[in-house]
Formats: C-alpha cells, sequence, structure tokens
C-alpha cells in the first residue's frame, strides 16, 4: 500500500496540479531588502532570526502608521550588553575554542552578529567572582597588581572580544575596597576587615583614587581601554559579597578629592558615573536622589559624567525626574539580572517584560546604554559563592557539557538594541496611531540610517506601517515578539 501510495503520488505531482505543488512548497526567505529585520519570538519560533523587507511602491493608506520625526532629538547612544563577570569568564573559557568563537561572533561581530558593543567587568572581584579578592590585598598602593581572576581568565576572554569587536566600550566597578583601606564607619573609624559591608576611611582617598588610576593603566597595558566606571557597585548594599558602603557624601568627597583629580592628572578620558545602584535608594530617606546631590556640589560635579542605574528596587519613572533635575547629565542603565524568583529564563514571559522595563523602557527615559548581569552562567547558576546571588540566571545559561547554551530574555534584548542602533546613534522621535500593544524606539544612526526597536506584547501578529518621510513599509509583527529594523535613508 505504501509503494501504491507513492507512486500515485508521484503520479499526480508529474501529471496533476502544478498550482497545487505549487501551493506546498514555501516561499524562499529573502536574502536581500531595503529593510533589514532581526525577530525573536518569546515562543521561540524565531531566535533572532534575520530577513529582510522591501519599500512599497503604493501610497501609504494605513492608519496604524509611526512616522519617524528625525527633528525631534533626545539623548546620544552609547551601546548595549553584558558583564564579564569571573563566573562568565570561567564558562567561557571551559566551551572549546571553535564553540567559543562562534559564540562570540554570534554576540559581539558587527558584521556575523548581534554587534553588542558595551560590557561591565569588576575592579577586583565581585558576586559572580570566582573568590573574594581585590588588587591590592596586601597593605600600602605599591603592591597594586593585576590577579589570577583578570589574568587568567576576564582579560583572556575579553582579547578574544576585542578581536571581534574592537570597538567595545569597556565600564569598570568595584565591589569593594581593599580591607586595610575600610572601617566600620566615618565616626569610630576603626579597621574593618570584612569583605561584607563597611566604609571607605578617608585617611586612604587618595590612595583608593590611585588604585582606579593603576588599574585602567594596567588594563590599557593589556589592550582593553576603560571606557567608563563608577566609584562603587550598589553603594548603600551593605549584604553583597562583597560590598562597601558609600553615602553620597562619601562619594562626593571621594569624587572631588581624589578620585576626579587623580584620573585628570593621569591624562585619562575615563567617564565617572556616580551612583550604580537601584532606582528606589534602598528607600532611604537621606539618600533619595543621591546623584543629584553630588552634582550639586560644582567642584565634585566637574569631574561626573552622569549616573548609573540598576532595577532591583523602585520604578524606571526615577530616570526621568533625574533627568529633569539634571539635564546635562548623562544616565546609564547598568545592571539587572533575572532569575528564579521571576521565572527569569521562560522566553514567553519575560523578552516583552524586560524589553518594557529594561530596554526599550530606560532608552525612552534617557538613558544612554543598557548592561545586564551576568553574559554567561552555568546550569547551577555559578559558578557563585555563598553570599552571592545563588538564584541568578545569566544573558545565556550553558548546560554541563559547555557546549548547549539556552539564551534568555536578556541576551536577545540587547542584541536587538546593539545589532540596529550603533554608537553614537541618536533616538529620534515619532508620531502617529500605533496599535495598543507595540512599544517602541527610534533612531537615527551616524550613517544617517534609520532604526526602530519594538516588542508586540499582544497575543496575535499585528500589522504596523512605518514611515521616514519619503518611504515606508508594512511589517505583520508576530506575536509576543521583539523586531529591530534598519534602512537607510
Amino acid at each position: 500500500m505504501m509503494l501504491q501510495f507513492s507512486l500515485g503520488f508521484l503520479l499526480m505531482l508529474s501529471c496533476g496540479s502544478e498550482s497545487s505543488f505549487t501551493e506546498m512548497m514555501p516561499e524562499p526567505e529573502p536574502t536581500s531588502g531595503d529593510v533589514t529585520l532581526y525577530v525573536t519570538s518569546g515562543y521561540r519560533i524565531q531566535e533572532f532570526k534575520k530577513t529582510y523587507l522591501n519599500f512599497s511602491a503604493n501610497d501609504n493608506l494605513s492608519p496604524n502608521t509611526l512616522f519617524l520625526d528625525p527633528q525631534q532629538t533626545y539623548q546620544t547612544m552609547d551601546g548595549f550588553g553584558a558583564a564579564i563577570t569571573g563566573s562568565s569568564a570561567y564558562n567561557l573559557l571551559k566551551m572549546s575554542a571553535a564553540d567559543r568563537t562562534k559564540f562570540l561572533k554570534e554576540t559581539f561581530s558587527t558584521t556575523e552578529g548581534m554587534g553588542q558593543s558595551y560590557v561591565r567587568i569588576a575592579i577586583g572581584c565581585s558576586d559572580f567572582s570566582l573568590s573574594e579578592y581585590t588588587l591590592n590585598d596586601k597593605p600600602g598602593i605599591e603592591n597594586f597588581a593585576l590577579q589570577k581572576e583578570e589574568l587568567e581568565y576576564v582579560i583572556p576572554v575579553m582579547k578574544e572580544i576585542l578581536a571581534i569587536n574592537p570597538d567595545i566600550k569597556v565600564m569598570g566597578s568595584p565591589w569593594t575596597a581593599p580591607l586595610w583601606m575600610k572601617v566600620n564607619n566615618l565616626q569610630e573609624r576603626a579597621p574593618y576587615t570584612s569583605w561584607t559591608g563597611g566604609h571607605l576611611n578617608p585617611a586612604h582617598y587618595q590612595d583608593y583614587g590611585t588604585y582606579f588610576v593603576k588599574w585602567i593603566q594596567a588594563m590599557e597595558a593589556q589592550g582593553i581601554r576603560i571606557h567608563s566606571i563608577t566609584p562603587q557597585n550598589e553603594p548603600l548594599n551593605h549584604l553583597n559579597s562583597a560590598s562597601m558602603v558609600m553615602k553620597w557624601e562619601e562619594q562626593r568627597d571621594f569624587i572631588k578629592q581624589a578620585l576626579g583629580p587623580k584620573l585628570r592628572g593621569a591624562g585619562l578620558q575615563t567617564k565617572i558615573y556616580a551612583y550604580d545602584h537601584n532606582y528606589n535608594y534602598d528607600n532611604m530617606a537621606d539618600q533619595q536622589s543621591y546623584p543629584v546631590r553630588i552634582y550639586e556640589d560644582a567642584e565634585a560635579s566637574q569631574y561626573i559624567a552622569g549616573a548609573a542605574y540598576h532595577n532591583y528596587g523602585g520604578d524606571r519613572s526615577e530616570l526621568l525626574d533625574i533627568h529633569a533635575k539634571a539635564p546635562d547629565k548623562e544616565l546609564i542603565f547598568s545592571e539587572t539580572s533575572i532569575g528564579t524568583w521571576n521565572n527569569g529564563n521562560v522566553l514567553s514571559t519575560q523578552l516583552i517584560a524586560d524589553m518594557r522595563e529594561v530596554g526599550l523602557g530606560t532608552i525612552n527615559n534617557w538613558s544612554r546604554g543598557v548592561i545586564v548581569w551576568n553574559l554567561m552562567l552555568d546550569a547551577d547558576r555559578g559558578p557563585t559563592r555563598e553570599g552571592g546571588c545563588l538564584t541568578c540566571y545569566g544573558a545565556v545559561d550553558i548546560d554541563s557539557d559547555y557546549r548547549t547554551i539556552k539564551k534568555n530574555s536578556h541576551y536577545f534584548v540587547v542584541g536587538h538594541l546593539s545589532a540596529v542602533v550603533k554608537s553614537g546613534a541618536v533616538r529620534i522621535g515619532s508620531k502617529g496611531k500605533t496599535p495598543e500593544g507595540i512599544i517602541h524606539s527610534a533612531f537615527r544612526n551616524p550613517d544617517n540610517s534609520f532604526a526602530i526597536v519594538l516588542a508586540n506584547s499582544n497575543s496575535v501578529d499585528t500589522s504596523v506601517t512605518f514611515s521616514d518621510g519619503d518611504k515606508h513599509f508594512t511589517h505583520i509583527v508576530p506575536a509576543n515578539s521583539v523586531v529591530s529594523y534598519q534602512w537607510s535613508k
């Protein structure tokens, strides 16, 4: 019977309706077009799939048209990416060289991948390091030196990334000063020998400013240029491993008395971003508007490019408030994590939520860039240490075979942005009617191409027309998906 059916089927194909056969064949994927698209579905039907569309030759009669307005301009964009923690570097180096190169190209190459363009690394250890350490554990600033984690893990990975994308921006943040520079509080100033908590001793402001200079210079000697730093990761969090408290008055004084003058004296152009913590200032009444309080001191403000924020507490509307209070200062979104607490590795629920809150949400509130936490964690959400986050997922998670990779929402959020929004792009306005459930940002790149990143939170495919004033095109945006578009003027 099977043989008879097969022969009959072949006979139908040769003698029957040619149109029936044509209808069974899928249309070939376009290999070029006026508009380049990248599509990711929350249902994983498509994962950063590249395709193309052409401009319409017909008049635009669509009521759902998004009109770009290049005359309305907002912030200039810096870049998008993830943190290369000690744990991430460890996992990457457990991969075979070929598999690692393939993944890094998919992530950082501007021609073969997403072109992610901003990474964050720790100055010394973080809560995702292989051990607790600083770069100066032996007292005396003359004993500063890069340690094993930098030399054997982070720096080798960074060199591979920079070989793929030499224009990557790098942000550095310390989790703690060396213990010999710490005191229990600023009143008693008793020695403090714990990795967790404590304060920077004002008597060591100059030493610690030199510590930053030495780190920047040591990294640059390795071929890694440091674009920006923050004086302290999560300065209001005394429970992290490792950590150090630095309230706004302390950070103001450290910047104006030591960090700013030390960097300037060394001829370094590295940007300083204040704060680097949550929108809600950990609900401390006397720490509200933390960076603005520092800006009010002209001596400190001259050294500061802007402020960095995390989203583990509070609302992104705080970015709008800080921009309104200090419109001449920059904003950067420097850390967020997904984890077991929010089913963070379930793409169907997290993709749109993270694009709304982390990606487009912070950008539409004046952030110049978006950096998520660990680029890669393993199947056990590590390596990590007790006292660090035991429930975090990475932007990607790698299986115990160190080959099978699961890409999570944060990977796609920053990838969709970096793929079409280039460093130096300007966010521009848009107007017109867009369907409910569609959120977006629009940009003009340095090469004058246009870019749009859009999320469709609807449970159905939704038609949207895009117009730059001269040309237009229509796309049926898949349900529960994120799409990036780029085209030349």
